[in-house]
């Protein structure tokens, strides 16, 4: 389960509408959380994100066209983050966010299965697993 944040459905609105433009991202950042995210999660204050052993959010910028019938996307690349100098402890979800540190939150998901993320283990997600849907 996930969602879009409620910056981005804020932007989104505003721009379909003629509001407001929106511009996007230079760059998209996979954070990991320990964590439940909600809609108010922000880049800055990203409730149980790792921090420390050697974490950092990764970029991932290659994401498949909306298919025929429209409304999700996926990462083309497998998602490998640093291999962990320390313990980054369970994580529960994930946020894509639109910079490497603080920024924003555009969406977030719930991992199918929490990962406990030890001492020189790397943290990854295959091509395809990080799946965005509206619906």
């Amino acid at each position: 389960m996930g969602s879009f944040s409620d910056y981005l459905e804020k932007r989104l609105i505003d721009h379909t509408f003629l509001v407001t433009a929106y511009t996007p991202a230079t760059h998209l950042y996979i954070a990991l959380s320990k964590s439940t995210l909600g809609d108010t999660a922000t880049g800055t204050t990203l409730p149980g994100e790792v921090t420390g052993g050697g974490y950092v959010r990764k970029i991932q910028d290659s994401w498949d066209a909306s298919s025929a019938a429209g409304g999700d996307t996926q990462n083309k690349q497998v998602v490998t983050f640093a291999t962990a100098t320390a313990a980054w402890g369970t994580v529960v979800c994930f946020a894509i966010c639109d910079k490497i540190t603080k920024g924003n939150v555009l969406c977030y998901g719930t991992l199918t299965t929490p990962k406990a993320i030890g001492s020189g283990d790397t943290a990854k997600f295959a091509t395809g697993a990080i799946d965005v849907t509206l619906a």
